[in-house]
Protein backbone atom coordinates (compact mmCIF):
# COMPACT_ATOMS: atom_id res chain seq x y z
CA UNK A 1 0.00 0.00 0.00
CA UNK A 2 1.48 3.16 -0.75
CA UNK A 3 1.64 6.17 1.58
CA UNK A 4 -0.87 8.29 -0.05
CA UNK A 5 -3.15 5.47 -0.39
CA UNK A 6 -2.91 5.19 3.43
CA UNK A 7 -3.10 8.79 3.87
CA UNK A 8 -6.59 8.58 2.09
CA UNK A 9 -7.71 5.81 4.12
CA UNK A 10 -6.63 7.46 7.66
CA UNK A 11 -8.38 10.68 6.10
CA UNK A 12 -11.58 8.66 5.60
CA UNK A 13 -11.16 7.09 8.79
CA UNK A 14 -10.97 10.64 10.55
CA UNK A 15 -14.25 11.84 8.86
CA UNK A 16 -16.62 10.93 11.51
CA UNK A 17 -14.12 12.57 14.21
CA UNK A 18 -13.36 15.71 12.42
CA UNK A 19 -17.41 16.38 11.90
CA UNK A 20 -18.22 14.86 15.52
CA UNK A 21 -16.04 17.58 17.15
CA UNK A 22 -17.00 20.38 14.86
CA UNK A 23 -20.40 19.65 17.18
CA UNK A 24 -18.60 19.63 20.23
CA UNK A 25 -16.29 22.57 19.45
CA UNK A 26 -19.42 24.78 18.68
CA UNK A 27 -19.93 24.21 22.54
CA UNK A 28 -17.09 26.10 23.47
CA UNK A 29 -13.79 24.22 24.62
CA UNK A 30 -10.46 25.02 26.01
CA UNK A 31 -7.17 23.76 24.52
CA UNK A 32 -6.88 21.37 27.04
CA UNK A 33 -10.14 19.75 26.13
CA UNK A 34 -8.94 20.19 22.85
CA UNK A 35 -5.86 18.10 23.58
CA UNK A 36 -7.37 15.54 25.64
CA UNK A 37 -10.14 15.01 22.89
CA UNK A 38 -7.60 14.67 20.37
CA UNK A 39 -5.02 12.21 22.23
CA UNK A 40 -8.20 9.87 22.90
CA UNK A 41 -9.29 10.05 19.51
CA UNK A 42 -5.84 9.18 18.20
CA UNK A 43 -5.09 6.53 20.85
CA UNK A 44 -8.54 4.75 19.36
CA UNK A 45 -7.26 5.44 15.73
CA UNK A 46 -4.23 3.50 16.75
CA UNK A 47 -5.70 1.08 18.89
CA UNK A 48 -8.66 -0.33 16.68
CA UNK A 49 -6.99 -1.31 13.57
CA UNK A 50 -5.05 -3.30 16.05
CA UNK A 51 -7.81 -5.12 17.80
CA UNK A 52 -9.23 -5.75 14.64
CA UNK A 53 -6.28 -6.95 13.02
CA UNK A 54 -6.16 -9.28 15.96
CA UNK A 55 -9.51 -10.06 16.65
CA UNK A 56 -10.77 -10.73 13.54
CA UNK A 57 -13.83 -9.71 11.80
CA UNK A 58 -16.11 -11.93 13.86
CA UNK A 59 -14.99 -10.48 16.92
CA UNK A 60 -14.91 -6.66 15.34
CA UNK A 61 -18.77 -6.56 14.21
CA UNK A 62 -19.69 -7.38 17.52
CA UNK A 63 -17.78 -5.10 20.19
CA UNK A 64 -18.25 -2.74 17.17
CA UNK A 65 -22.21 -2.64 17.38
CA UNK A 66 -22.28 -2.23 21.09
CA UNK A 67 -19.50 0.76 21.22
CA UNK A 68 -21.35 2.26 18.49
CA UNK A 69 -24.80 2.04 20.19
CA UNK A 70 -23.44 3.76 23.91
CA UNK A 71 -21.78 5.88 21.56
CA UNK A 72 -24.52 6.92 19.48
CA UNK A 73 -26.42 7.29 22.47
CA UNK A 74 -23.73 9.47 24.11
CA UNK A 75 -24.09 11.70 21.18
CA UNK A 76 -27.56 12.07 21.36
CA UNK A 77 -27.51 12.50 25.16
CA UNK A 78 -24.77 15.56 24.79
CA UNK A 79 -26.88 17.19 21.55
CA UNK A 80 -30.02 17.28 23.20
CA UNK A 81 -28.54 18.45 26.48
CA UNK A 82 -27.13 21.25 24.60
CA UNK A 83 -30.37 22.15 22.99
CA UNK A 84 -32.51 21.81 26.01
CA UNK A 85 -29.85 24.78 27.63
CA UNK A 86 -29.77 26.45 24.46
CA UNK A 87 -33.55 27.33 24.10
CA UNK A 88 -33.49 27.21 28.30
CA UNK A 89 -31.26 30.45 28.71
CA UNK A 90 -29.87 31.48 25.00
CA UNK A 91 -26.27 29.82 26.52
CA UNK A 92 -26.83 26.17 26.35
CA UNK A 93 -23.69 24.16 28.99
CA UNK A 94 -23.39 26.85 31.57
CA UNK A 95 -22.21 28.69 29.37
CA UNK A 96 -19.89 26.28 27.92
CA UNK A 97 -18.04 22.94 27.57
CA UNK A 98 -15.10 25.25 29.55
CA UNK A 99 -16.65 24.03 32.68
CA UNK A 100 -17.81 21.30 31.47
CA UNK A 101 -15.73 17.90 32.02
CA UNK A 102 -15.98 15.13 29.82
CA UNK A 103 -15.57 11.86 32.13
CA UNK A 104 -13.85 9.42 31.36
CA UNK A 105 -16.26 6.55 30.28
CA UNK A 106 -17.60 9.50 28.03
CA UNK A 107 -14.32 10.17 25.95
CA UNK A 108 -13.65 6.50 26.28
CA UNK A 109 -16.85 6.30 24.23
CA UNK A 110 -16.24 9.06 22.15
CA UNK A 111 -13.15 7.58 21.15
CA UNK A 112 -14.89 4.18 20.22
CA UNK A 113 -17.47 5.52 18.47
CA UNK A 114 -15.73 7.32 16.02
CA UNK A 115 -13.08 4.72 15.55
CA UNK A 116 -15.56 1.86 15.40
CA UNK A 117 -14.73 1.68 11.93
CA UNK A 118 -10.67 1.87 11.80
CA UNK A 119 -11.57 -1.94 13.53
CA UNK A 120 -12.78 -3.61 10.84
CA UNK A 121 -10.32 -1.58 8.35
CA UNK A 122 -7.15 -3.01 11.20
CA UNK A 123 -8.77 -6.50 9.91
CA UNK A 124 -8.61 -5.73 6.37
CA UNK A 125 -5.09 -4.64 6.79
CA UNK A 126 -4.66 -7.57 8.44
CA UNK A 127 -4.80 -9.83 5.33
CA UNK A 128 -2.67 -7.31 2.72
CA UNK A 129 0.99 -6.82 2.80
CA UNK A 130 1.13 -3.84 5.06
CA UNK A 131 3.55 -2.82 7.66
CA UNK A 132 0.16 -2.96 10.21
CA UNK A 133 2.42 -0.71 12.71
CA UNK A 134 2.75 2.51 10.21
CA UNK A 135 -0.40 1.84 9.10
CA UNK A 136 -1.98 2.23 12.88
CA UNK A 137 0.34 4.87 13.72
CA UNK A 138 -0.49 7.18 10.42
CA UNK A 139 -4.23 6.63 10.70
CA UNK A 140 -3.95 7.40 14.61
CA UNK A 141 -1.81 10.80 13.66
CA UNK A 142 -4.53 11.83 11.05
CA UNK A 143 -7.36 11.12 13.11
CA UNK A 144 -6.08 13.04 16.13
CA UNK A 145 -5.31 16.21 13.67
CA UNK A 146 -8.57 16.10 12.52
CA UNK A 147 -10.28 15.72 15.86
CA UNK A 148 -7.94 18.42 16.93
CA UNK A 149 -8.81 20.54 13.80
CA UNK A 150 -12.82 19.76 13.94
CA UNK A 151 -12.44 21.22 17.64
CA UNK A 152 -11.10 24.29 16.94
CA UNK A 153 -13.33 25.02 13.88
CA UNK A 154 -16.27 24.55 15.69
CA UNK A 155 -15.01 26.50 18.61
CA UNK A 156 -14.25 29.64 15.77
CA UNK A 157 -17.76 28.73 14.42
CA UNK A 158 -19.32 28.74 17.64
CA UNK A 159 -17.71 32.81 18.37
CA UNK A 160 -18.77 33.60 15.24
CA UNK A 161 -21.95 32.24 15.18
CA UNK A 162 -22.80 33.45 18.73
CA UNK A 163 -25.59 32.12 21.43
CA UNK A 164 -27.32 30.27 18.83
CA UNK A 165 -24.28 27.81 18.39
CA UNK A 166 -25.40 25.36 21.53
CA UNK A 167 -28.38 24.87 19.02
CA UNK A 168 -26.62 23.53 16.14
CA UNK A 169 -23.69 21.89 18.03
CA UNK A 170 -26.88 20.07 19.63
CA UNK A 171 -27.95 19.31 16.34
CA UNK A 172 -24.94 18.11 14.85
CA UNK A 173 -24.65 15.64 17.53
CA UNK A 174 -27.75 14.36 17.16
CA UNK A 175 -27.44 13.79 13.88
CA UNK A 176 -24.16 12.04 14.10
CA UNK A 177 -25.66 9.79 16.89
CA UNK A 178 -28.24 8.93 15.17
CA UNK A 179 -26.31 7.93 11.60
CA UNK A 180 -23.62 5.83 13.66
CA UNK A 181 -26.72 3.61 14.75
CA UNK A 182 -26.82 2.84 10.98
Amino acid sequence: MSLLTLLALAAALGTDAFSLCVGVGLAGVNRRQIILISAVVLLFHIFMPLAGWFAGELAGSLIGRAAAILGSALLIYLGIRMILGSLKNGRGLEPSLNGFSFSFRSLVLLGASVSMDALSVGFTLGTQQVNLLLAAGVIGLVAGLMTACGLVFGRFLGTRVGERAQLLGGLILIGIGIKLLF
